[in-house]
């Protein structure tokens, strides 16, 4: 069962000095939540976000795709050149000998999950910077992605959605 949730009490309990946390779930199932009652689950606690629309990667993916035959540059190299631009990156120190796996295995996770490397201070390592792809973007970010397509294409004389669409969309991102 996945949920979301709101924490409303945070506490100690004072038998086993455990950290006691009270929730409340968005579900009115309360019969599947009590047959859970006294097991061992697995649980998993962060931050709520809400997900961004298809609409609104399929817009991209059609930007993409015209700024690709505009400028005859794969748009796959484009859409990593924005996940860039967008910055949303973890730095990452690894031993030299490590670095070629590490940026393999990242970029297994997708296609703008993309790697760059700048030297370190600490000797024997490399700095790695590890973009994370626009699959994991808040709709804050896949807002900016957007609109550094709409921007790109725009200096490029190709037509995009009007203002008023573009800004329509980005209001259905946060309903």
């Amino acid at each position: 069962m996945q949920n979301t949730a709101v924490i409303t009490d945070i506490g100690i309990d004072y038998k086993t000095n455990q950290v006691k946390v009270n929730l409340l779930l968005d579900t009115k199932q309360i019969e599947s939540i009590e047959k859970l009652k006294d097991s061992k689950l697995s649980v998993e606690i962060k931050k709520y976000r809400k997900p961004r629309t298809l609409d609104s990667n399929a817009y991209a993916w059609v930007l993409l795709k015209e700024l690709q035959e505009k400028l005859n540059i794969p748009k796959q190299d484009i859409y990593r050149d924005l996940i860039r631009n967008i910055g949303d990156y973890e730095t990452v120190p690894i031993k030299n000998e490590a670095v070629d796996k590490f940026r393999e295995a990242w970029s297994k996770n997708g296609l703008g999950w993309v790697t760059d490397t700048v030297k370190s201070k600490l000797e024997g390592f490399t700095n790695v910077l590890a973009y994370y792809g626009s699959s994991t973007y808040s709709q804050h970010q896949m807002s900016r992605l957007i609109d550094l397509l709409v921007q790109e294409c725009q200096q490029l004389g190709i037509e995009t959605k009007p203002k008023e669409e573009l800004d329509s969309m980005l209001k259905e991102w946060g309903k």
